[in-house]
């Protein structure tokens, strides 16, 4: 048996995504829901890119951060997507062992980077409610791509170590991942080997992430809601509200489902894989309707650009 931990790791060539636990039959059905939900997800953030970068107006800091955003959510989600996607059709449902070690790497990567990125955008907030003077001072061109660049790093240096120390392990009980994508709390439930260097770096990386990120997020807001309160005027008040509500809410979403997935004890896989449609399929979808749908500046933008579309397809109509 010991040859065998010690040879295992090499040994292994691919894994299985055993992915939902489901009738066959409903196998057609989710995977028209994931590609219709994916389709929304490529269309969506896209064309959020696409506003924010053509149209002059959104060149401010919230802008900044919200393209960023639909960046991260159109990457992880494709990290993911596409192989759910195909294993619903395949029978053998594997992922070579490269390729769940990218997987795991790149998803890891974006999902961290999105949680600073949050609370990025959550101190932008706070600097344009209750230092509206100071804004454009405070918020400079310098500091909104250090914070960005501050996001990258703390994501790539968490997928580094996160993904170095779950693939050290040897893999000896089964191949078969239950899941539908490489995680690694899926892939320490297949393990032979000691798991406590996993678990103390894993609770490590989420003290470092997830506390100090919620604990930023949390103090704007208390600052954010307590100096809108003070706003005599309702019209200003509500205005305030709509510019933070849309921020708050993908928050919520996002950090419900991620504490439920890597903070509360793994003892259901099936809830799990839910949780983990959240963020990884339910919140890019959301992000750029939210944005959007509630953001005057936005909407007028994509207006802008569909107007010249049209415009310019009339006269080929007339032509033909």
């Amino acid at each position: 048996m010991g040859d065998r931990r010690t040879n295992n790791h090499s040994e292994v060539t691919d894994f299985i995504l055993v992915g939902f636990r489901v009738r066959p039959e409903l196998h057609i059905l989710l995977f028209l829901l994931f590609l219709l939900v994916y389709a929304m997800v490529l269309l969506e953030n896209v064309g959020m890119m696409t506003v924010i970068m053509t149209d002059p107006r959104l060149n401010t800091p919230m802008y900044f951060f919200l393209g960023n955003l639909s960046f991260i959510d159109l990457f992880y989600s494709s990290v993911i997507a596409p192989k759910a996607l195909i294993n619903f059709w395949s029978e053998s449902k594997s992922i070579s062992f490269a390729g769940c070690v990218t997987q795991l790497f790149l998803f890891a990567l974006f999902i961290v980077t999105e949680g600073f990125l949050l609370a990025a955008m959550a101190y932008d907030r706070f600097i344009a409610i209750c230092n509206p003077l100071l804004y454009s001072v405070q918020m400079s061109t310098h500091l909104c791509m250090q914070l960005v660049a501050g996001s990258y790093f703390g994501g790539c240096i968490s997928s580094v170590l996160l993904t170095s120390v779950t693939f050290t392990l040897s893999f000896c009980a089964s191949r078969a991942i239950d899941h539908f994508y490489c995680d690694y709390r899926p892939l320490q439930r297949i393990s032979c080997s000691d798991l406590y260097i996993l678990k103390i770096i894993s609770f490590f990386l989420c003290s470092i992430i997830i506390l100090p990120t919620i604990i930023v997020i949390i103090v704007s807001y208390m600052y954010i809601v307590s100096t809108v309160l003070k706003i005599r005027s309702t019209e200003g008040r509500k205005k305030a509200f709509s510019t933070c509500s849309s921020h708050l809410g993908v928050v919520s979403v996002l950090y419900g489902a991620v504490i439920f997935m890597y903070v509360i004890p793994d003892k259901f896989p099936e809830l799990s894989k839910v949780a983990s449609l959240c963020y990884t399929l339910v919140t890019p979808m959301l992000n750029p309707l939210i944005y959007s749908l509630r953001n005057k500046h936005v909407k007028e933008a994509l207006r802008k650009i569909l107007g010249k579309k049209i415009f310019l397809v009339n006269p080929i109509l007339t032509l033909i």
